[in-house]
């Protein structure tokens, strides 16, 4: 498969108090079309902030970050705006949502305001809908956000980052804010949705869940310092899966 995501010698800098801060040090690789990577590493190791510079959240101080076939370190904030809406999906640890709307409302709003598809507004509600009765939370669709779980609000939000049919979903630690029940039903849902062929990209600090991913990169101080792949034996067991990563993590540092 040819790669989506392309990442070169990519660095971040910040200067706080006239001190400078490198984030990032001369980041590289790339992901494949129907990749499910996990970005994992200490606190401070620089996860997030990789994981917003390479979806053009955030800018990079250097290098070239590839999406499918345009460098996003040289599109207008404009040009990145409208690529984040139409061809990215983010989901959060914090769920944010808008808390005047319905659920529904909610998870069809990035479709109202792209102009990437020629479908109406009752089309698009029918999209929202479909995929709400898709991750089992149709019976939510018009309960406000203070009116469901934890968990019916990530997989709302899971519909929401998914309604614009994105290329790739970029999740930033998407179990975190919920149980561990809530956190594998989450979970269950983006696995399903790579295996139907979405690309994606989270930042996990939980073990269990890198184990479901293809390919784990491990940063330390900005520098990614090693690649796990996961085993391609589709019957071997979760536990067994998490226990060779857990391996691998303990060899790291971890």
């Amino acid at each position: 498969m040819a790669a989506l995501l392309e990442v070169k010698d990519l660095c971040k800098t910040y200067v706080v108090n006239k001190r400078q801060n490198n984030i990032l040090k001369n980041v590289n690789f790339s992901v494949k079309e129907g990749e499910m990577v996990a970005i994992m590493g200490p606190s401070g190791s620089g996860k997030s902030t990789l994981l917003y510079a390479v979806s053009g959240m955030d800018g990079a101080t250097s290098g070239t970050v590839m999406f499918d076939g345009k460098n996003i370190t040289k599109l207008s904030s404009n040009e990145l705006a409208a690529l984040r809406l139409d061809e990215m999906g983010f989901i959060f640890q914090q769920m944010y949502m808008m808390k005047n709307l319905t659920i529904l409302d909610n998870i069809v709003l990035p479709a109202i305001e792209s102009k990437k598809t020629g479908e109406s507004k009752k089309e698009k509600a029918q999209h929202g809908e479909e995929l709400m009765r898709k991750l089992g939370i149709i019976e939510v669709a018009d309960n406000d956000i203070n009116e469901v779980s934890g968990g019916q609000l990530q997989r709302a939000c899971i519909c929401r980052s998914m309604i614009n049919k994105p290329k790739v979903l970029f999740a930033d630690e998407p179990t975190g804010a919920l149980n561990r029940t809530a956190s594998n039903e989450v979970m269950e849902e983006l696995v399903k949705l790579n295996e139907e062929g979405t690309t994606i990209m989270m930042v996990t600090h939980d073990a269990k869940v890198a184990a479901k991913c293809s390919r784990v990169l491990y940063i330390v101080d900005g520098n990614i310092k090693g690649e796990y792949r996961s085993p391609s034996d589709e019957k071997m067991a979760d536990k067994d899966r998490e226990r060779m990563l857990n391996n691998w993590l303990m060899e790291l540092g971890w």
